[in-house]
């Protein structure tokens, strides 16, 4: 970002009233010490989540189940995420009004940073320099180049000053104002929407092969946490069974992006047909596994139990406060099928899908 602002400001020409805005008015406020942090908006955002989630689910997001201690709260260690976690918090004890009691969160990188954990994602995708090669090829192909010299064309500049990284600096400037200033940039007068939608497929692409369904060991990461979830809804529908209080009504867990798309896979959130590569750019318009979609700024899934009386349980998911429908299920029961039916649906996961055997190197035989 840093690069291209200095290329604009001693480079570019032109008389555009938004290059003029840019090269006069503009100041980079994007600091190399605001990398990874929560910026205010974040936090209101988790505030906010937690107020509508509390006026969505009353009887389970209550100061009497909060101060009670059924309300358990769990991060990943990054800051981030412990600040989120701080700020969901916030949205309840503010709301309720608590001043006398704080509330504490469970700091566990083993269920939401299990990807630093399983030796072989590390291994064969993350560190591996191969395994991202179709995002590679898409970068250096002719759609991002088309993208690249249109924005070399519209700064006056030549054509190889604007790479690939070049574009989505401009792309995340254009974004992060949006998103985080609620102004419309003078950087997004670089891309039209054609663009756009090219500089989304790259990350789209990206997230297929590092997280999604690109690999099987993407999803297969995420065993430990899936079990973890299924855990606590089973002990959760034993205890209302049996007429004891639940221990824990709610289980707020903090992780990231890369945390939620491998779990979503795993589940067959998203699946498209076939995979998406460097080179079916053109056929993928229509395609469901979108990331802007799924994971936007504090996305969310959420895995809510009904008692339905006569001892039926119901699960119901919920993607960013919207009802989705569990893949493999037939359409009349998806949206609120009964809990058994969705342990049927899984039943491959939950007898198998262990983190261990999944996360360790195979050797090669002697």
């Amino acid at each position: 970002m840093q690069k291209l602002y200095e290329l604009v400001m001693s480079s570019a020409s032109g008389k555009e009233s938004w290059l003029r805005e840019i090269k006069s008015k503009w100041r980079m406020w994007y600091t190399e010490d605001m990398d990874g942090r929560l910026v205010q908006k974040g936090v209101e955002d988790h505030k906010h989540l937690a107020i509508r989630l509390s006026k969505l689910f009353p009887s389970l997001i209550s100061e009497e189940k909060l101060r009670g201690g059924f309300i358990k709260f769990m991060t990943s260690s990054k800051h981030r995420c412990v600040n989120s976690t701080l700020s969901f918090k916030a949205g309840l004890t503010e709301l309720w009004a608590i001043t006398d009691k704080e509330f504490d969160h469970e700091v566990n990188d083993a269920l939401m940073r299990f990807f630093d954990h399983c030796t072989r994602f590390v291994q064969e995708v993350d560190q591996n320099p191969t395994a991202l090669s179709e995002v590679d090829k898409f970068r250096q192909g002719p759609e991002m180049r088309r993208v690249t010299e249109k924005i070399a064309d519209s700064l006056r500049v030549p054509y190889n000053t604007i790479d690939d990284d070049m574009a989505e600096a401009a792309f995340y400037l254009c974004a992060y104002e949006f998103a985080i200033k609620t102004v419309n940039s003078p950087w997004c007068q670089l891309f039209d929407e054609v663009d756009a939608q090219v500089m989304e497929y790259a990350n789209d692409l990206k997230q297929f092969w590092k997280r999604g369904y690109g690999y099987d060991i993407n999803s297969k990461s995420s065993c430990i946490l899936f079990h973890d979830v299924f855990s606590r809804l089973n002990r959760t529908a034993v205890e209302n069974k049996s007429g004891q209080q639940v221990t824990e009504a709610v289980t707020v867990q903090v992780g990231h992006a890369e945390t939620l798309l491998p779990l979503l896979t795993l589940l067959g959130f998203f699946k498209n047909n076939g995979s998406i590569t460097s080179t079916n750019y053109a056929t993928q318009t229509q395609r469901s596994f979108r990331t802007s979609h799924m994971l936007p700024y504090a996305a969310n899934l959420l895995l809510v139990l009904y008692d339905c009386g006569a001892g039926e349980l119901r699960l119901q998911a919920l993607l960013n406060e919207n009802p989705v429908t569990f893949p493999g299920l037939s359409d009349q029961q998806a949206s609120m099928p009964l809990y058994e039916d969705v342990k049927e649906n899984y039943r491959e996961l939950l007898q198998g899908c262990d983190f261990e055997t999944e996360c360790q190197l195979f050797k090669s035989p002697a």
